[in-house]
């Protein structure tokens, strides 16, 4: 099975797991994956996460997030840039999601970054997904 956008899948996997009130989902790790976890955590959209090695390939496992009334905290997750239609932004031009309340994950010349974060070290990038 060839995965042409491996963080479309991510997103994917993380929104049907919430639809079906899963604890955690498996993804195939990569470092770009891992910073999207990273900042998934960081801004509260998910509990944890960790990466397992000894599998091939290597996973990266990430403990969803509920309310309450068991609600998935993210109610949408959206892919921005895709393979075949890559968006960029200046570090002006960033979109502030659900104004504000929401995150978007740019890709920058200094790693992935929030929008927010971008915004802030004045660089832009390619727009990889917005969620709130």
């Amino acid at each position: 099975m060839s995965m042409t956008d491996p963080i479309a899948d991510m997103l994917t996997r993380i929104r049907n797991g919430l639809h079906a009130r899963h604890k955690d989902v498996s993804i195939p790790a990569s470092t770009i994956k891992v910073s999207i976890a990273e900042i998934l955590k960081a801004e509260g959209y998910i509990k944890n996460y960790r990466v397992i090695d000894g599998t091939l390939p290597k996973l990266i496992k990430v403990e969803l997030k509920y309310d309450e009334f068991e609600v998935g905290v993210i109610t949408e997750i959206k892919r921005l840039s895709k393979p075949g239609c890559r968006k960029y932004v200046g570090k002006d031009d960033i979109p502030k999601v659900m104004n504000g309340l929401g995150v978007s994950i740019i890709s920058t010349s200094r790693g992935i970054m929030t929008g927010e974060n971008a915004r802030k070290e004045g660089v832009g990038g390619e727009l990889l997904c917005s969620l709130y």
